[in-house]
């Protein structure tokens, strides 16, 4: 049920600055979700989202509750693309907004990830560069290097990226119940959690954590907080 959604990481093998804008999920929904490699899950519309491209746990395909290491498959997206999946980025589709730049609500085939109509297919998350952004390229190239690569319950799926016309887009699987601290501080009209939801949305980021941080290419997450926790259920 939920996704972190930070900007700073390190990898042991690269210098200390490479700024990683993990996601991380946790599972306060009991019936965890994982990144696609199975069955995935169209969205109907606004009031019906689903968090597009994932099969569920012990489904065929699925990933283990301690994640793994993949080769990367992610799809190579045109900026034209993307502009059709969110409506040329239209402001009615912004999400959020942070030091790289804005996060964009687009709809996209569930199989191809080709741009749909709004509703039809499954809704993605895709983030956007500020132009004026000091990260930039930098960040960009250490997400599509390192986030593509794991693979683990607790972490948001990254399924594809774009770097055209001096613009680096990454698009990301969709969280239907936006970020942690919308629910702890009541902010645009999100509701209040439970604190047994709050307990596993806890234990849940933690073993996003720790998975990240005890793999094999391990990657220390720096910017751990309630904005950049997303809740997908």
């Amino acid at each position: 049920m939920g996704n972190c959604f930070g900007t700073q990481v390190d990898h042991h093998s690269q210098p200390p600055t490479p700024e990683d804008t993990k996601k991380l999920k946790d599972s306060s929904n009991q019936h965890g979700v994982v990144p696609p490699t199975g069955n995935k899950e169209s969205g109907g519309g606004e009031g019906n989202e689903t968090s597009s491209g994932r099969s569920k746990e012990g489904e065929g395909g699925g990933v283990p509750a301690s994640g793994k290491i993949v080769s990367t498959t992610l799809k190579i997206f045109t900026l034209a693309e993307l502009k059709a999946a969110t409506r040329n980025f239209r402001p009615d589709t912004v999400l959020g907004e942070g030091g790289f730049g804005r996060v964009f609500k687009g709809w996209v085939d569930d199989k191809t990830y080709a741009p749909s109509k709004v509703g039809v297919g499954i809704a993605v998350a895709v983030k956007k560069s500020n132009p004026d952004s000091s990260q930039g390229l930098q960040e960009w190239q250490a997400e599509v290097e390192f986030l593509g690569k794991f693979c683990h319950p607790n972490l948001v799926k990254l399924l594809g990226y774009c770097w055209e016309e001096n613009q680096f887009l990454l698009v990301y699987e969709y969280m239907q119940k936006g970020s942690l601290e919308n629910h702890l501080f009541r902010l645009g009209g999100a509701e209040p959690l439970t604190w047994e939801t709050r307990l596993k949305i806890a234990i849940g980021a933690a073993q996003g954590l720790a998975f990240l941080h005890t793999s094999e290419k391990s990657v220390i997450y720096r910017d751990f907080k309630a904005s950049n926790i997303l809740l997908d259920g």
